[in-house]
């Protein structure tokens, strides 16, 4: 008996304690955690940086008038912003760049201890970054994106070529031209000498239209067995050779430096290639409108590498054998993707454009070529 009354304290005990505990942790552990749980993490204090005030050319030394405090969150605080306890130090120092006012002050703004800024030299040198150079290209309104980029923008460079086979000895196009050899025969009776070899060679009446004049032997050509006849033929090109055609992603992530051409001292800042004549307003007309002025360059900010790359391309080949090619990057976009270049073969394979049927009909007229839809706004291209 003593034993069971034992127990059952024990068990009364048991009970009590962990109804306790639930009491404890319901009413008064959760509700605090809870209230933990939901409170905002403090924000920051603002820390007060220092602005531009007023327009500053670059090569003027600062001023305190020039500057100015105004808070700036902690958390978008970026390397080489002036807090407002260094802007006495900031006072004497030359800026590198024209600063306008609002923007805040930053230390690769200034020159350091011991740089000086050259008074001789452009201020476009100045947005060249080290280890890179500048080069220009011609550009016209489709391949600079309807005149779409600024200085300050990030494009890429597509370059189109022609290619064509040559002989690695004469280094002119083949298929090579023959010649027929004629010995010089007897000697003439009367004088004694010998007539010189002759060679007789076919050419080209018009190389534009790849027509033979037929003088000569002929064009080097080859010899194939004929399957209906089962004869040998001799086959000769019936036209020159046609180019082979690529285009590959020559270039990504450039920076525009300049769209058009840089003013020339004592020249008002301009990005055009220069005006287009406007008739004077006829008599009782109001001012004619301003010309349209579009630009025929464009300056790209690349690695030395690419600048002689990029003038090979233009110099080093035929007008009109390369084509260059714009293509404007988003604000924000750093990445590079691996590009294939494009033939005809890949362009029909990765399109899946297939090759038309012989069928035995067809349009008429005949289309021999494919001609560009006119655009009316478009201005005539300088060749």
């Amino acid at each position: 008996m003593r034993l069971g009354r034992l127990l059952i304290i024990l068990a009364i005990l048991l009970l009590v304690g962990v109804g306790f505990v639930f009491v404890l942790y319901r009413f008064v552990i959760q509700p605090r955690l809870q209230q933990a749980a939901v409170q905002p993490t403090p924000t920051p204090p603002p820390v007060e940086i220092v602005f531009v005030a007023q327009p500053v050319s670059k090569g003027t030394e600062l001023t305190a008038e020039m500057l100015t405090v105004a808070p700036w969150q902690q958390d978008s605080i970026v390397p080489g912003m002036v807090k407002a306890e260094a802007l006495e130090t900031m006072i004497g120092r030359v800026p590198k760049y024209d600063l306008a006012p609002s923007q805040p002050l930053l230390t690769t703004m200034l020159l350091t201890e011991g740089e000086t800024l050259s008074s001789s030299g452009s201020p476009w040198a100045l947005s060249i970054p080290p280890g890179m150079v500048a080069v220009s290209v011609p550009i016209n309104r489709l391949s600079s994106i309807s005149y779409a980029p600024r200085p300050g923008d990030h494009v890429n460079v597509i370059a189109s070529l022609l290619l064509v086979d040559v002989d690695t000895d004469f280094q002119s196009e083949t298929p090579n031209l023959t010649g027929l050899v004629t010995a010089s025969g007897p000697p003439d009776p009367a004088t004694g000498e010998r007539s010189p070899l002759t060679v007789n060679v076919a050419g080209w009446t018009s190389p534009a239209q790849g027509a033979m004049t037929g003088v000569g032997n002929g064009i080097y050509g080859r010899v194939i067995i004929d399957p209906v006849l089962n004869q040998a033929v001799f086959l000769v090109n019936g036209e020159r050779q046609r180019p082979r055609m690529v285009s590959h992603m020559l270039l990504q992530d450039v920076v525009v430096l300049q769209v058009g051409d840089f003013p020339l001292e004592n020249q008002a800042a301009t990005t055009t290639a220069g005006p287009t004549p406007t008739p004077p307003p006829a008599e009782g007309q109001g001012q004619a409108p301003p010309a349209v002025i579009v630009p025929d360059i464009i300056t790209l900010i690349v690695r030395p590498q690419d600048a002689v790359a990029l003038n090979f391309i233009l110099l080093g080949q035929p007008v009109l054998a390369t084509q260059l090619s714009l293509a404007l990057r988003g604000a924000n976009d750093t990445t590079r993707e691996n590009t294939l270049p494009v033939t005809l073969g890949f362009l029909l394979e990765q399109y899946q454009i297939p090759v038309p049927a012989k069928l035995p009909y067809n349009l008429t007229p005949r289309i021999d070529a494919l001609s560009p839809v006119p655009l009316p706004n478009s201005q005539p291209t300088q060749p």
